[in-house]
């Protein structure tokens, strides 16, 4: 008997669990409650289920739908709305971002199941296509609860929709090409092509005939045509992986492009359009090549609005027991697990090489330990390692961690007027000084330049 497909249903009224229950006979459904507060599954749930988000009540905020909807991370979602709501840009924008389809109340059951049972292969589909394109750890290096990667995922999913250049900064192994995957995947253009370029590895003399192409006859063996990597992804996405990479001659080749968005061929007569989404990534701020005179100014401004950072592994220590747990699964199944040693030495360790660090120290234990658990010299680290990061583990200290990034942030952006402060974090001004307190943090004066949140210790 085949198992029934999980389906999350997100919804202001409780009944409806029951009532879809009825029409949706191959569906198992799990009613979620947008007035309670946003929970996030079992990793495992996740990725085995779609949604369905209920807006027709308009009974929750769209900013609680949003914060559901950013928790369950689920691979496919399905709107309902009335028609009214289709009016609303703020409406639109969620479902463009989160949504793959959307069906407009009343429901017509027949349809709903239809786009159901396409949501769930698309998202069979994309996976699958994960899987060919990435290492095991791309698969996941999105997933996770911290705020570094929470703030990635969301500005992610904003700029998805766009078709502006998106820069992807971080450091190498965490996860870069994932999020131009994610990025990609949710684009209007995930139906086309994500033509990759290794920019470390392009030749400078080879530059122009790989991103342009060249016609017969343009140069000593050029026997046929050819398409360059900018026309093979017309109409879907060029990935530049390590754009920062790139010589100055380099840049100057692919200048014109981001002015114009025209190519010429070598050895062609006329240049044509071609339409391209550019993801770049880099492991060095472009700002910071800009001023060592390694990376053209011109071409940082064509490239340079919009932005996210992928954040470091040591910046993500409430991730780790979700990362470790998804490198077992895929290395050894339900086989091995951790001992509570070795969770404290992954915790402990500063991982400079990231993900993909993680990656292999755990694929290594997995193959030296002898033992369903494994230990710390498995992974090649020091038990005793963990005592710097005891206290940054309990919950306490990863929610005050998170408080004081927050209002040290909202500091910054409204010049340390905490009036405005507080507005932007949606808490009152008694709760803004109270929290300041707690935290020790004393801002400057409202109106002094520059970033200076001082802390009192």
């Amino acid at each position: 008997m085949e198992h029934k497909r999980p389906l999350v249903w997100l919804s202001a009224d409780p009944r409806h669990e029951t009532v879809m229950a009825q029409f949706l006979p191959d569906w198992q459904v799990r009613q979620l409650n947008m007035a309670d507060t946003p929970l996030a599954l079992k990793p495992d749930v996740t990725r085995r289920s779609i949604g369905v988000c209920d807006l027709g009540e308009e009974t929750a905020k769209l900013e609680t739908v949003e914060q559901w909807l950013e928790k369950l991370m689920l691979p496919g979602w399905l709107a309902l709305v009335t028609p009214g709501q289709l009016d609303k840009p703020e409406v639109r924008s969620l479902i463009r971002r989160y949504c793959q389809d959307y069906h407009t109340l009343p429901a017509d059951l027949q349809r709903l199941r239809h786009s159901l049972g396409h949501i769930w292969g698309m998202t069979r589909l994309s996976s699958a296509v994960v899987k060919e394109h990435s290492s095991s750890y791309q698969e996941f290096a999105l997933e996770g609860s911290s705020p570094g990667i929470s703030e990635a995922r969301s500005l992610l999913r904003k700029f998805s929709v766009a078709s502006d250049p998106l820069v992807i900064c971080g450091e190498g192994g965490t996860g870069r090409e994932a999020a131009a995957r994610f990025a990609h995947d949710l684009s209007p253009r995930t139906l086309q092509a994500m033509v990759t370029v290794n920019c470390a590895a392009l030749p400078a003399s080879l530059t122009q005939s790989e991103l342009f192409g060249h016609e017969r006859g343009a140069f000593t063996h050029a026997m046929t045509s050819r398409k360059g990597r900018i026309e093979l992804a017309d109409q879907g996405t060029l990935l530049l992986i390590g754009v920062d990479e790139l010589g100055l001659d380099q840049q100057s080749a692919l200048l014109r492009f981001l002015q114009e968005g025209k190519i010429e061929r070598i050895g062609a007569t006329q240049a044509f359009d071609v339409d391209v989404r550019i993801i770049a990534t880099c492991s060095h701020p472009l700002e910071q090549r800009v001023r060592e005179g390694l990376f053209r100014s011109d071409v940082f401004y064509r490239l340079g609005n919009l932005n996210v950072t992928m954040p470091p592994l040591r910046a993500r220590l409430e991730d780790l027991p979700t990362l470790v747990e998804r490198l077992l699964e895929s290395f050894a199944g339900k086989s091995h697990s951790m001992t509570r040693e070795a969770l404290m030495a992954i915790a402990g360790h500063p991982w400079p090489g990231n993900l993909r660090e993680l990656e292999n120290r755990v694929h290594q234990a997995v193959i030296l330990s002898r033992q369903p658990e494994i230990e710390p010299a498995d992974l090649g680290l020091q038990p005793g390692s963990f005592t710097h990061y005891q206290d940054e583990l309990s919950l306490e200290a990863v929610r005050s961690r998170a408080d004081q990034h927050a209002i040290s942030v909202s500091l910054a952006i409204t010049n340390h007027n905490i009036s405005e402060a507080a507005r932007l974090l949606r808490i009152s001004r008694v709760s803004m000084y109270r929290l300041m307190e707690r935290h020790r943090i004393r801002p400057s004066k409202p109106g002094t330049s520059g970033i200076d949140y001082r802390t009192g210790e």
